[in-house]
C-alpha cells in the first residue's frame, strides 16, 4: 500500500513541476512580447525622429535624402524585412553624423539642438531594447530546449522565438565619446 501512496505522490509532485515549469514558459513568452513592444516602439521612434530631421532642412540636400529613404525604409517595411531596413538605417545615420563637427554644426542651427536631443535619446534606446528582447528569446529557448517540455509539448502552440538581429550600432559622434564639446 506504501508503494502505491509513494507513487501517487511521485506523480503529483512531477505534475506540479510540468505545471510550473509551463507557466514558466508562459510568462517568458510574455515578456517576449512586451520585449517586442517596446523594442518596436524604440524603432519606431528612432526612425521618425530620424524622419523628422531629415524633413527638417538642417541638414544638407544629400544627407537629408539618404536619412529620409533609410528612414521611411524602416517605417514601411514588413515583419520578414524589418531587420535589414533597420539596419540600413543604422548605417544611413552613422553616414549622416560620421563627423562630431557635423553635429556640432546642427547644434548651432536654430533648432538643431532639440532635434539632436531627440535623436540622441532615440539612438541610445535601440540596442538597450534590442538587448533585453534577444534576453528574453535567450531565456525562453533554453526552458524550450529541455527534453521534458518537447516531450509534453508544454510550449503549446506558441511559435519558437527568434532574436531580433541588426545593426544598432549608434554614430560615433551621438555617443558621450563623441560627441561634440
Amino acid at each position: 500500500m506504501t508503494t502505491w501512496i509513494w507513487a501517487a505522490v511521485a506523480v503529483v509532485l512531477f505534475a506540479m513541476y510540468l505545471s510550473w515549469t509551463a507557466g514558466r514558459l508562459d510568462r517568458l513568452h510574455a515578456r517576449i512580447d512586451a520585449a517586442r513592444a517596446s523594442l518596436d516602439a524604440q524603432l519606431v521612434r528612432r526612425a521618425s525622429v530620424a524622419q523628422e530631421l531629415a524633413t527638417s532642412s538642417l541638414l544638407d540636400p544629400a544627407a537629408s535624402l539618404l536619412l529620409y529613404e533609410a528612414s521611411h525604409a524602416a517605417r514601411q517595411a514588413e515583419d520578414e524585412h524589418r531587420e535589414v531596413a533597420e539596419s540600413e538605417l543604422s548605417l544611413a545615420l552613422r553616414a549622416v553624423f560620421a563627423e562630431p563637427e557635423q553635429v556640432a554644426a546642427l547644434l548651432d542651427a536654430p533648432g538643431g539642438k532639440e532635434a539632436v536631443t531627440d535623436l540622441t535619446a532615440a539612438v541610445r534606446r535601440v540596442p538597450m531594447a534590442r538587448r533585453f528582447h534577444n534576453d528574453a528569446v535567450r531565456a525562453a529557448r533554453a526552458v524550450r530546449e529541455h527534453r521534458l517540455v518537447r516531450y509534453f509539448r508544454l510550449a503549446g502552440r506558441a511559435p519558437f522565438p527568434m532574436a531580433f538581429e541588426m545593426d544598432d550600432e549608434p554614430p560615433a559622434a551621438l555617443t558621450p565619446e563623441g560627441a561634440p564639446a
